[in-house]
C-alpha cells in the first residue's frame, strides 16, 4: 500500500517500556552487586560448603550471627554503590512509596500464615523499574517493615539481601517490550509462586544452624556429610514451612492475576511522569 502525496502517517501513541531503568547499573554497580550476592550465597549455605573436619563444627552458634553482621555492612556498601550510579530524587521518592506501602502491607498477614501481600508488590515494582531499583527496594522494605513489626533480629541482614534478589529477579525476566498483557502477567505470578518458595527456602537456611540441639533428627549436624545434612535440611522445610511457603506463593499469584494489570499501569504511569531516564538540563535566564 503506497502513501498518496503529501499524506503524513499519524503516529500511534508511544508504547511504554516494560522495564524502565530508575537506577542505572554500571560497571562498579554490577560488579559490587555480584561480589555481595557471591558473600550472601555462601552465608546462607555456609552449612553445606563447609566440609565436616573443618573447625566451623566449634562455630555453629556463632556462624549466623557473624555473617548477619557481614551482610549489614555489604547491603549498606551496594545500595551506596547503586545510589551514587543514578538514585536521582525522583527515584528516592518512588522508592520511599513503594517501600512504605510494602511494610505497611506486610503486617496485614502476621500471624496467619501465607497472607503476605506485599511480596506482589516487589515482583510488578521491580518488573516495572529495573534490576537495580528493586535490589534496593526490596532490601529498604524489608527494613522498614522490620521496624514497623518489632522483628529486628540476626535474621534481618538475611530477610533484606533474600528480598533484594527476590525484587530484583523481577526485574531481570526476559520478556520482551512488547510482550505487555496477558502473557507478562502469567509469567510475572509463574516467577513469583518460585520465587516464594525460594524465598522460604533461603531464610530456612539461615535460621536452620540456629536449632542446635532442640530437634536432633532435623537439626544441623556439622560432623555430617552434606547428604545427611541435605536430608536433614529438606526434613525440616517440609515440617516447619511448607505450609507458609505454599500460602506465601498462592497468595501472590491470585494478586498478581486480580490487581497485576491495574497496577502495572498505574506503575508505568508514575514511572513515565517521572521520566527517571530523562536528562535535566538548566538553561541561562533570557536578559
Amino acid at each position: 500500500m503506497t502513501r498518496a502525496p503529501g499524506m503524513t502517517r499519524t503516529p500511534g501513541p508511544p508504547r511504554t517500556p516494560a522495564t524502565t531503568r530508575a537506577v542505572h547499573l554500571g560497571p562498579r554497580s554490577l560488579l559490587t552487586l555480584a561480589l555481595v550476592s557471591a558473600v550472601g550465597v555462601v552465608a546462607f549455605g555456609w552449612p553445606f560448603l563447609a566440609p565436616p573436619t573443618s573447625q566451623v563444627g566449634t562455630h555453629t552458634q556463632d556462624a549466623p550471627w557473624l555473617f548477619a553482621g557481614l551482610l549489614v555492612l555489604l547491603v549498606a556498601v551496594v545500595a551506596a554503590a547503586l545510589a551514587e550510579s543514578g538514585l536521582g530524587p525522583k527515584a528516592v521518592a518512588m522508592l520511599g512509596v513503594l517501600a512504605a506501602t510494602g511494610a505497611a502491607l506486610r503486617p496485614i498477614g502476621a500471624g496467619t500464615a501465607g497472607i503476605e501481600p506485599m511480596f506482589f508488590l516487589m515482583v510488578l515494582s521491580g518488573r516495572v523499574l529495573g534490576p537495580g531499583f528493586g535490589f534496593v527496594l526490596g532490601n529498604v522494605t524489608m527494613f522498614a517493615s522490620a521496624l514497623l513489626t518489632g522483628g529486628v533480629g540476626p535474621w534481618m541482614p538475611f530477610q533484606m539481601l533474600a528480598m533484594g534478589w527476590f525484587t530484583m529477579g523481577a526485574g531481570l525476566l526476559p520478556v520482551p517490550a512488547r510482550a505487555q498483557g496477558r502473557t507478562e502477567v502469567g509469567l510475572l505470578a509463574a516467577y513469583g509462586f518460585l520465587a516464594a518458595f525460594a524465598y522460604g527456602t533461603a531464610m530456612n537456611m539461615a535460621g536452620w544452624p540456629f536449632m542446635g540441639a532442640l530437634a536432633s533428627d532435623i537439626a544441623f549436624d556439622p560432623h555430617a556429610g552434606v547428604p545427611a545434612n541435605l536430608a536433614r535440611f529438606v526434613t525440616y522445610c517440609l515440617a516447619t514451612s511448607l505450609g507458609w511457603d505454599l500460602g506465601r506463593a498462592v497468595v501472590t499469584v491470585v494478586l498478581t492475576l486480580t490487581l497485576g494489570p491495574a497496577l502495572l499501569r498505574g506503575l508505568r504511569r508514575a514511572t513515565r511522569r517521572a521520566a527517571f531516564e530523562a536528562q535535566v538540563t538548566f538553561e541561562a535566564p533570557e536578559r
